[in-house]
């Protein structure tokens, strides 16, 4: 059974059952039992209860512990256990019943046993008997069988109550009396020993009280004024916070102002270099173009060149001039016009060519500054990212009581190609 439970049940027996009464009153129950056992052994046992009384074996050197412990002191729980059931169910004569059945199944080994013999017979060899379940439950149903009557046992309860009043009307009242005093004195003596400690108790434990109260006190002024002060700290806190927050919201404000401004330039720049690749690009398919029409003119005038004698004769095939082999004085005026005219056209050719290649140059200089400053804006605008919110978390760290966060590491902004 769990501890409650075996606890109610034994509290059940003893007042129930009537088992307390036995350690009562100088145990003059327990001896009441001993008489009815006697009785009933002279009644259904004479020969053992004649060789018991030569013996001056009586019933309570044997039986103290039967009915005391209820066979739990010697005997097997196997058997114990049946004799528990019984008791809950038929009351505390069951003892009798076991008790009889005990001295009828040893009857012969009793007989042939002195009185040591006989003590040690019931100490030793008769709970080895019941080891075994089989002998237990054998013996249990002896019990059973056996007869012992409510009736007789109120008799020799009454028979023992009268041998008791005549044993005390026949005893000196004064050593009566004097007996009655020692019990009395002994259980008021035991009574103020119980009194002394349970004032002793009663002090001590007044004065535990008394100090758990007051440790009790001071903490309860030191939770007050520790609480006092929370209360201060969350005020102070919640308007740090309160304020951290408009901070917050104002440099939300700015920042998302500045990354709107940001990320017009950006747009801005991003066209602005659009339309500078672009007309790169124009540039470049106009220079080949141009490239192509005066490799073109060229070849036409070499070839109107070549087709001049005059010409032919001056340049080579490549357009190089071949060596003075007339006289310079010789040639006309029109050869010399004709040949300023091709070189400064061609001067002009050139000339063109190197302002189309210098704008070109230019263009890729515009498109690089372009970049770098696109880079440049780029990472202004992560910095500033970062810085926002490295403020915005040491603000509401340092609102709360706790170690600011380290910010994060910033992204490098993504490369352009140039």
């Amino acid at each position: 059974m769990p501890e409650e439970q075996a606890f109610c049940v034994l509290v059940k027996i003893m007042y129930d059952y009537g088992l307390r009464d036995l350690y009562k009153n100088n145990f003059e129950d327990l001896h009441c039992k001993f008489y009815q056992l006697e009785r009933l052994m002279q009644e259904q046992l004479p020969d053992l209860h004649s060789h018991f009384c030569d013996l001056n074996l009586e019933a309570h050197m044997y039986a103290s512990q039967w009915f005391l412990t209820l066979f739990t002191a010697k005997f097997p729980l196997c058997m114990v256990f049946h004799i528990i059931d019984l008791l809950l169910c038929e009351g505390l004569n069951i003892i009798f019943h076991v008790a009889l059945a005990l001295l009828k199944t040893s009857k012969e080994d009793l007989l042939q046993a002195d009185f040591e013999g006989a003590l040690k017979f019931f100490r030793v060899q008769l709970p080895k008997r019941y080891r075994a379940e089989e002998n237990a439950r054998r013996l249990m149903e002896q019990a059973c069988n056996i007869k012992v009557p409510t009736k007789k046992l109120k008799k020799y309860e009454k028979e023992y109550q009268t041998m008791r009043e005549s044993q005390l009307q026949q005893e000196d009242p004064m050593d009566r009396y004097k007996r009655e005093n020692r019990r009395l004195q002994e259980a008021s003596m035991r009574l103020e020993q119980e009194n002394d400690d349970l004032a002793h108790e009663l002090v001590t434990s007044k004065i535990a009280l008394r100090n758990d109260l007051d440790q009790a006190e001071d903490k309860a002024d030191v939770l007050s004024k520790e609480l006092l002060l929370t209360k201060q700290r969350l005020v102070e806190t919640e308007d740090e916070k309160r304020k951290q927050e408009e901070e917050t919201a104002q440099l939300k404000e700015v920042f998302r102002k500045q990354l709107e401004k940001a990320e017009y330039e950006i747009q801005k720049t991003t066209a602005i270099i659009a339309e500078y690749k672009q007309i790169c690009s124009q540039l470049s398919t106009r220079l080949e173009k141009q490239q192509a029409a005066s490799k073109e003119e060229l070849e036409v005038v070499k070839g109107k060149m070549m087709a001049c004698k005059h010409c032919s004769d001056i340049f080579s095939k490549e357009g190089t001039l071949k060596p003075a082999a007339i006289n310079r004085e010789d040639q006309g005026v029109e050869s010399d016009d004709e040949k300023d005219s091709l070189k400064k056209q061609l001067r002009e050719m050139e000339l063109e060519l190197a302002q189309t290649k210098l704008q070109l140059v230019e263009a890729k200089c515009k498109i690089q500054e372009l970049e770098h400053q696109r880079g440049a804006l780029m990472n202004e605008i992560q910095a500033a990212k970062n810085s926002w919110f490295s403020k915005t978390l040491n603000s509401i760290k340092t609102a709360t009581g706790t170690q600011p966060l380290q910010p994060p590491q910033a992204t490098p902004p993504p490369k352009e190609s140039t």
